[in-house]
C-alpha cells in the first residue's frame, strides 16, 4: 500500500489558488508511476491519495486500519529540510505509530549485507536485538553489536549488554562484530555505521529512560537525523 497525503494550508490556497489542485494532480501521476513499477516486479499495489491539515494522523490511521507490519518514509518531506533533522511528519508518525518504521535517507540503498545493532538493556533496544537478528538471519548479513557507555563506569555493563546480545546471534548463525564504544550515544553510533560501513541501522523507539510520550527517544531521532543509512525504529 502506497500512501501519500497532501498537506492542505487554507491561507497558502487563499494566496495561491489552485496550488494544491496542482500538488494533487503531481502526487497522483507519482503515485501511478510506482503502482507501475511495482507491477512490473510482480507486486500487488495500492494507492492511497488524502488530502488534510495533518499528513501523520492520516498515516498513522491508515496504518492501523491496514493492521500493517511496517512503514516506509523518506527522511524529508516535500520542505526539503537539508539541517541534519527529520521531517516533522516522519517524526510524528514514528512517535504516534504502533508498528515499526524504516526511515530511508534521499541518496540511500537499501540492502541488508551488514546491520548494525543498537542496545542499551532496555526493553525497545531488546525489541530491536530480536528484529535485527531476525532480518540478519533471513538476508543472510552480518551484524555489528554496539552499545555505548557515556562513561567509564558503564563499560562493564554495556559488556553485558553485547554479550547476551551476541550470544543471540551466535544461536541463529550469525556473524558478529562487537563494539563498545564510549562518548555521546548517537555520535558513537554513527561513528561506527560509517566505519563499518553498514547498510542498515536497527534503533529502539525508546532508549533507557523509558518514556512513554507519544514521541521517540532522542537517541534514535538523531541517530535517524544524522545516519546516511536506512534506519529501522522498532516499537
Amino acid at each position: 500500500h502506497v500512501i501519500s497525503v497532501v498537506e492542505v494550508n487554507p491561507e497558502l490556497e487563499a494566496y495561491a489558488p489552485g496550488l494544491v489542485e496542482k500538488i494533487e494532480k503531481d502526487t497522483r501521476k507519482h503515485l501511478e508511476d510506482i503502482k507501475e513499477r511495482a507491477e512490473k516486479e510482480g507486486v500487488t499495489c495500492d494507492t492511497i491519495t488524502h488530502e488534510g491539515e495533518e499528513p501523520y494522523r492520516y498515516i498513522v490511521k491508515e496504518t492501523a486500519k491496514l493492521k500493517a507490519d511496517l512503514i516506509i518514509m523518506g527522511r524529508h518531506g516535500r520542505t526539503g529540510i537539508n539541517r541534519l533533522m527529520m521531517g516533522s511528519v516522519t517524526a510524528r508518525v514514528i512517535g504516534h505509530a504502533d508498528c515499526n518504521v524504516l526511515v530511508v535517507p534521499r541518496a540511500a540503498v537499501f540492502t541488508c549485507k551488514k546491520i548494525l545493532i543498537a542496545t542499551d538493556g532496555s526493553e525497545f533496544s531488546e525489541k530491536a536485538v530480536h528484529e535485527a537478528l531476525d532480518i540478519a538471519a533471513a538476508s543472510k548479513s552480518e551484524v555489528v553489536i554496539v552499545s555505548v557507555a557515556s562513561g567509564d563506569s558503564e563499560v562493564r555493563e554495556a559488556e553485558r549488554f553485547v554479550r547476551e546480545a551476541s550470544e543471540k546471534a551466535d544461536k541463529k548463525g550469525i556473524k558478529v562484530t562487537t563494539k563498545i564504544p564510549v562518548g555521546t550515544v548517537y555520535e558513537r553510533i554513527i561513528d561506527v555505521a560509517e566505519k563499518e560501513k553498514v547498510d542498515l541501522i536497527v534503533v529502539g523507539s525508546h532508549g533507557r529512560t523509558g518514556l512513554k510520550r507519544l514521541l521517540m527517544g532522542s537517541v534514535a531521532e538523531r541517530v535517524i537525523g544524522h545516519a546516511s543509512c536506512t534506519v529501522l525504529v522498532v516499537k
